[in-house]
């Protein structure tokens, strides 16, 4: 199976003597969901911003999609991994002067150079996708904060990217909003889309994940099945973080 981000002894620092990330080595394949768990501070949303040049490393390899990056950081590399790596914040980070259609098209328009009429249809489709077509015309203000998720994946998808990464999409969401976001998630899925997600979501991680991984102060604890990290984790860290989420 073709590996699609190969994780190296990945070292980042934020203060001295305090690693963000501590020699964390994984691999993930292409069509494989891999969720990150841990608790606040664990590094994983530090290790998900590596995956598409978002944060410097310090020291170790990373190789996305063939691109290899280290600490180098070097800007070519970076731009040819974000031009196949999608990515969701916490955020929605939509432009609020622009409409929903707007805010899909932009990027493709102007930093692919594909036709206008082409990116539009295509950006309607993923809207339809995304159960929120009736949408388009709207101005992100109008829609609630699950439909401005789903919006942002949208946005994402409409570069054709080969990988998703995921950062907490639902931890800024009013719980009856974070349903509609991973179901849209749990549609990527079944499609085939490589994603790395991290989240708190351990419903959303039982059915999708193919593996989930379980970060600590830096370093990656376990990494199984779902079944098997959430019914018999091998360390006590992750069978104590699991006593508090359920």
């Amino acid at each position: 199976m073709t590996v699609a981000i190969r994780a190296t002894d990945l070292v980042k620092s934020y203060i001295a003597g305090v690693r963000a990330l501590d020699r964390v080595s994984l691999e993930v394949s292409s069509g494989e969901v891999l969720v990150v768990m841990g608790p606040s501070g664990s590094g994983k949303s530090t290790l998900i911003r590596t995956f598409n040049g978002l944060e410097r490393l310090d020291g170790g390899a990373l190789d996305v999609l063939g691109v290899r990056l280290d600490s180098t950081h070097a800007d070519p590399q970076v731009r040819a991994i974000r031009r196949r790596v999608g990515m969701v914040f916490q955020q929605f980070n939509l432009f609020p002067h622009l409409s929903i259609l707007e805010n899909i098209s932009l990027a493709p328009v102007k930093v692919q150079k594909r036709p206008k009429a082409e990116v539009e249809q295509r950006a309607l489709e993923l809207l339809e996708q995304m159960g929120i077509q009736e949408q388009a015309e709207k101005y992100p203000a109008q829609l609630s904060g699950g439909q401005q998720q789903r919006v942002a994946i949208a946005r994402a998808l409409a570069l054709d990217p080969e990988v998703m990464l995921f950062d907490e999409p639902t931890s800024a969401l009013d719980p009856e909003r974070v349903k509609e976001v991973l179901d849209a998630m749990r549609q990527l899925a079944r499609g085939g889309m490589t994603m790395v997600v991290v989240t708190h979501e351990i419903g959303f991680a039982r059915e999708v994940a193919d593996r989930v991984m379980f970060m600590d102060q830096g370093q990656v604890v376990e990494t199984s099945d779902p079944v098997t990290f959430f019914s018999g984790a091998r360390e006590e860290r992750s069978r104590r973080f699991l006593s508090q989420m359920v």
